[in-house]
């Protein structure tokens, strides 16, 4: 609910209080310790805010507490050793804070503890042993702390009951010690650290789907232990010291259905051969990556020695509504219904998988549907997934659409009714559905209430409920008066006609507010018609927001017109940043706004067309014709100058918050141009006295693996945060990889290439031959972009001053492979009052400030 300021000592006097729930605010100051006093607590919700300050030795009073998830926001200090007397906790979740020091031995005295998530935090010291005497621990994940060279306990081996060990980049020595007897053990994360020594020869159990002992300094060969895993998913060994034969056993032994996959990275070891007959016949559903090794010398074997482009795709459900008819239905079809075009209105919840015990959701994607239906007391039908996307972490986020249960005979079957919202969304929230062995804990990430039950949050009209009534029916739902939910639902019926009215004047309303000059406000009659009533032959873009449509306005301009769906994820707010923020840029390297609707429930955006669309589309391994680097470099430096234009020369200066390849649009001459400004805020303003604040706090928003980390973990956002996300963009343009992709982040996969001395063997083999020097320069300049600490990354103005030095290393000859999409000389010319210098070099700037990045002239809203 984007509450601000600071959490009351005086909570401590609601003494009868079972849960207290804050999530997902902008709330800061620190924990009081009176919380403590409510022995009555079962679930202290506090996570995805701003909190700081330590953790209260008070909250160790808490007899019933079961869930305490303080996770995302900036808690600092150290574990109190008072949580051991936490007898009836089953959930630590405290990753991504600041939280230091040693893990309290005296943890292992808790009967309870299930999970104990304690990642992306700042812990020292050992890793006690007596962790291992925990019960009934089923996830230990404390990836990303510096446990100062510690090794890991051999008693780990005796966590009888242990589902999940991630200690990812834990500067972690010593040997792997022996799992074989953690019985049911399904994922194991070692990777990133300095461990030694030979891979245990033991068996590991049945269970396991994923193996990552990556990036360590381990010897010795792949023991064949490794094969006849029936579940396993991904085994990783990539970056050690391993030698000697490859087991062919591995992938003969597997046995494969069409939904399931392996994949075996080997890459960088010293692999000599493959055990075996000197063939090698992988099943189609088998990948075997081995660059880097000597095994690669053998002819037969190069197919399997390139860059990794096994790309992850979006894994939620297939949408099988296209030819049901669009005008029919004014909330959404149901495309996972057997009843075909069925039209209802879906609930919308975001929803993370925080600890999953797999590496590849697809294979676990129906077993996944059935358990969460049957926790909501759900048909599996009335669950569509979307926007299935992994992020940092090795976290699964989705967002959920729950449809109503079809009902022939009942005509309201369209609609939830209020008593199953309130039903449906205790389930989330008081965490009634069960954990699963393979799913993990999860998270509510949000509930929004739209349109049609935005009327049971809504202030009501004149004609409506008081305030005081609805406040009345909401806790009694929640307090489980069944009576009172019957009324709230018949209310809701009869009043819903009236309140979609209301809705309808607010949108009027809305309307008159947007009109701005020189942006031109369409009709939705004038754009159906530019896209033959929304054809699917038009489309040529989807997003979380909706769908984008190639247009012809009746004065034949080709616009690109992004259409928002109902209940998307860009909100009326974006929908007005977008437009006040663009109808009043101008910069040959920012996407120009032509126009806008926002009428009869619908909101489009109206943009000059961009013919080559995006960034990301030729840098995906399907692209039929890559880029060279010349090209790339030009791209990069195109896309610089936008954001520079931005930071420095727009009145006032705006950060962009959501920079990356699928926002970088290229139009038929392969001019980079910057797009979707839905997420961006305007820089800091002087304060009284004159000073500039050097940031923006603000709720995290912006795309996984793009963003900043700092930003991410203060809600800080500066011009740096664009900064760190564009050298994600030239990290791309680089090596052609996904920011993310398999749980690898692509700053962290460069770095280790870059420390090894292999940094040549990352770069994009697509792009032909290249300048090594410039290249380098290039690599060079987005890892600075892309350090943690945002002092050390260069400011914008210092990108596009490196980048045009670059652009004039290339060689003459690599330039003019460019000419043919370089934009007509007198074109410039026209638009820019240029030197001969800006003729030669219609890339560069002779002055970084950015006003010569600026057209000579205010463009009318034709696109140009």
């Amino acid at each position: 609910m984007n509450l601000l300021g600071t959490l009351s000592p005086s909570l401590g006097r609601l003494s009868h209080m079972q849960i207290l729930d804050f999530m997902w605010n902008n709330i800061s100051g620190s924990i009081p310790k009176e919380i403590g006093d409510i022995k009555s607590l079962v679930l202290l919700l506090l996570n995805g805010n701003k909190l700081t300050g330590p953790l209260p030795e008070e909250l160790g009073n808490l007899p019933n507490l079961n869930r305490i998830q303080i996770d995302e926001n900036n808690i600092s200090g150290s574990l109190p050793v008072s949580f051991a007397n936490l007898n009836s906790a089953q959930h630590f979740h405290m990753n991504n804070n600041s939280i230091s020091g040693q893990i309290p031995p005296e943890l292992s005295r808790l009967p309870n503890l299930l999970h104990f998530l304690l990642d992306n935090n700042n812990l020292s010291g050992h890793l006690p042993p007596e962790l291992s005497e925990l019960p009934k621990l089923l996830i230990l994940q404390l990836d990303n702390n510096n446990f100062d060279g510690a090794t890991i306990p051999d008693s780990y081996g005796n966590m009888t009951q242990l589902l999940k060990l991630s200690l990812r980049n834990c500067n972690l020595q010593g040997p792997i010690p022996d799992l074989s007897r953690i019985t049911n053990l399904g994922y194991i994360d070692l990777s990133s650290n300095q461990l030694n020594g030979s891979i245990p020869t033991e068996r590991l159990s049945e269970n396991i789907t994923n193996i990552d002992l990556s990036n360590n300094d381990l010897t010795g060969s792949i023991p064949a232990n490794f094969s006849s895993l029936p579940n396993l998913q991904r085994l990783s060994v990539a970056n050690n010291s391993l030698s000697g034969s490859i087991p062919s056993t591995l992938w003969q032994s597997q046995t494969l259905n069409a939904s399931e996959r392996l994949i075996l990275d080997f890459e960088n070891n010293r692999l000599t051969n493959i055990s075996g007959d000197g063939t090698i016949s992988l099943p189609q559903n088998v990948s075997l990556w081995l660059q880097g090794n000597p095994v690669c010398s053998t002819s037969n074997l190069v197919q399997f020695c390139g860059s990794q482009n096994d790309n992850v795709d979006n894994q939620g459900s297939a949408n099988t509504t296209e030819d049901c008819p669009l005008q029919a239905c004014p909330y959404t079809y149901s495309p996972t219904s057997p009843v075909r075009c069925f039209c209802a209105a879906p609930l919308t919840v975001g929803y993370r998988l925080k600890s999953p015990g797999f590496y590849d959701f697809l294979e676990y994607k129906e077993l996944f549907e059935v358990y969460l239906t049957t926790g909501l007391n759900l048909e599996v039908y009335q669950l569509y997934l979307e926007n299935v996307q992994w992020e940092d972490g090795h976290r699964l986020e989705m967002q959920l659409q729950l449809f109503p249960l079809y009902d022939a005979s009942n005509k309201s079957s369209h609609v939830f009714n209020a008593s199953e919202v309130l039903r449906i969304r205790s389930k989330f929230t008081d965490w009634t559905i069960p954990d699963s062995v393979i799913f993990g804990p999860y998270e509510l990430l949000n509930f929004p209430l739209l349109d049609p039950y935005n009327v049971f949050i809504t202030s009501p009209s004149s004609s409506g409920i008081s305030k005081g009534a609805l406040a009345g029916i909401v806790l009694g739902a929640i307090a489980g008066t069944v009576t009172l939910s019957a009324i709230v639902s018949l209310i809701i019926l009869r009043r819903y006609m009236r309140g979609y009215r209301a809705i309808s004047k607010r949108r009027h309303a809305s309307k008159a507010f947007l009109k701005i000059d020189g942006v031109k406000d369409f009709s939705y009659a004038e754009m159906a018609l530019a896209t033959n009533n929304f054809n699917s032959s038009a489309q040529v873009g989807q997003g979380g927001y909706g769908k984008v449509y190639k247009g012809i306005l009746a004065d034949g301009t080709v616009v690109a017109i992004k259409r928002a769906q109902e209940h998307s994820l860009q909100g009326e707010k974006e929908f007005l940043t977008e437009i006040e923020l663009l109808s009043r840029l101008h910069h040959r390297n920012l996407v120009s706004l032509v126009g806008y609707c926002d009428e009869e429930g619908e909101q489009m955006l109206v943009y000059e067309f961009m013919s080559n669309g995006t960034l990301r589309d030729h840098l995906s391994a399907k692209s039929k014709e890559p880029l060279s680097f010349a090209l790339r470099l030009r791209i990069a430096l195109a896309s610089a100058k936008g954001i520079l234009y931005l930071h420095k020369d727009a009145d006032p200066p705006i950060f962009h918050r959501d920079i990356k390849a699928s926002n970088i649009l290229l139009d038929s001459n392969y001019n980079a141009k910057v797009a979707d400004f839905g997420l961006s805020r305007l820089a800091p303003v002087p304060d009284i006295e004159g000073s500039i604040p050097a940031h923006v706090s603000t709720v995290v928003k912006g795309t996984p693996g793009y963003l900043d980390p700092e930003y991410f973990l203060t809600h800080k956002l500066t011009d740096k945060s664009d900064v760190y996300s564009l050298g994600v963009v030239f990290l791309e343009l680089l090596t052609g990889m996904q920011p993310i992709s398999h749980g690898k982040n692509i700053v962290r996969e460069v770095n280790i290439s870059y420390q090894s001395g292999m940094i040549f063997s990352v770069i994009d083999g697509r792009m032909g031959s290249y300048p090594s020097n410039s290249v380098e320069k290039f690599l060079n300049l987005a890892i600075k972009c892309c350090e943690e600490d945002t002092d050390s990354r260069p400011s914008m103005a210092d990108v596009v001053r490196e980048l045009e030095t670059i652009w004039l290393m290339v060689p003459e000859s690599d330039k003019k492979t460019t000419d043919t999409v370089i934009s007509d000389p007198e074109k410039l010319e026209s638009s820019s009052p240029s030197s001969s210098s800006m003729v030669k070099h219609p890339f560069m700037s002779s002055d970084i400030s950015g006003s010569d990045l600026v057209s000579g002239f205010i463009p009318s809203i034709t696109p140009r």
